[in-house]
């Protein structure tokens, strides 16, 4: 047996009692295997609905490695998936350099729905990003939106294809935001909204993270130095009961630079100030090299400063599919009651 079946057992023997739990929740997209922390670095195997979807970041894999994975994860799921794999392990990871002959490119873009907490959600096994158009590892989070946001207002920052806002509404949230400079998230999150006809509807602001917020928390829209302002979506000041502050790694506009590692605070004070009185700001920040501890003390040092102490913080862990041997998660998430 090789060394990457064995992983692949080993990891799919540890996620049996989670997928009773997520087929209760009429869940069906989740981590199979995730290889940096179950034995195989840069390898990732994701169920999204009615596909299957393997990754390499570090190297190319060959096919009787790709059919080992297929075989073992239809072994384990007791159902053959349509399966596609995306080799992003050169110097652009965005670029797919797969051999066509283990993934025929129609099958690899066709549209499809899977679900998650009892939602429907338009998933795309090859795009521009790394994933089918749904992030697996704030799975939690959009679960505490949805139990969480009856009779709410709801701001969803960097909110990609809307999957919190989407949580919000089914949840009973009354006024759901959502914001992000891409409109073709945008236009995603249209679509999981039509997919879902039951729920409210939502607000869709394609806009620049800081003009947005800052708007919405009543401080000026400056450029940063030396570029002028560009035009952007005129936004009345004001308050939601319920925040989720988002953001990338790192990203650069006119308006300004997210940078988790060393700026999270030009992120952080508006969007406290956009925040109710006695409402809830959910956070994030997916860098591993921060730890936990460390960004906790500054988030609630800038909530001090910003005149919005924190009166209540709890850490919602990441799901059981995203292990973590030495317990600091790449993904942090911090619930602050304000």
């Amino acid at each position: 047996m090789s060394s990457l079946v064995q992983a692949l057992r080993a990891a799919f023997d540890t996620r049996r009692p989670l997928l009773d739990e997520l087929q209760q929740q009429d869940t069906d997209c989740y981590r199979l295997f995730h290889g940096s922390q179950e034995g195989a670095a840069g390898l990732t195997v994701d169920r999204y609905g009615p596909q299957l979807m393997v990754q390499s970041f570090h190297r190319s894999l060959d096919a009787q490695a790709l059919q080992s994975i297929h075989d073992e994860a239809t072994d384990f799921l007791g159902q053959p998936l349509q399966f596609i794999y995306n080799d992003r392990s050169q110097s652009n990871s965005r670029i797919d350099r797969s051999d066509q002959a283990h993934q025929p490119e129609g099958e690899a873009l066709e549209e499809q729905v899977a679900h998650e907490w009892g939602l429907r959600y338009r998933i795309r096994g090859r795009h521009s990003g790394q994933d089918p158009l749904l992030f697996l590892d704030l799975r939690n989070a959009r679960g505490w939106v949805k139990q969480h946001s009856a009779g709410k207002s709801m701001l969803n920052l960097f909110s990609y294809t809307c999957g919190v806002g989407l949580c919000a509404a089914a949840g009973g949230a009354t006024d759901i935001w959502n914001v992000d400079f891409a409109e073709r998230n945008l236009a995603v999150g249209r679509e999981n909204s039509e997919l879902n006809p039951s729920l409210p509807p939502m607000q869709f602001v394609h806009s620049d993270y800081f003009p947005a917020i800052r708007q919405l928390a009543g401080l000026p829209v400056s450029a940063r130095r030396g570029r002028a302002l560009p035009d952007y979506p005129r936004l009345a000041q004001r308050q939601f009961d319920l925040v989720l502050l988002d953001p990338p790694a790192w990203a650069r506009s006119a308006f300004g630079t997210v940078d988790l590692l060393r700026d999270y605070q030009s992120l952080l004070k508006p969007a406290l100030l956009a925040t109710a009185e006695n409402g809830v700001l959910i956070c994030c920040n997916n860098l591993a090299k921060v730890s936990m501890d460390d960004w906790r003390n500054q988030v609630l040092r800038c909530a001090e400063k910003a005149g919005r102490p924190v009166r209540e913080w709890q850490v919602l862990a990441p799901a059981a599919d995203f292990p973590s041997r030495d317990g600091l998660a790449p993904l942090k998430t911090l619930i602050l009651r304000l």
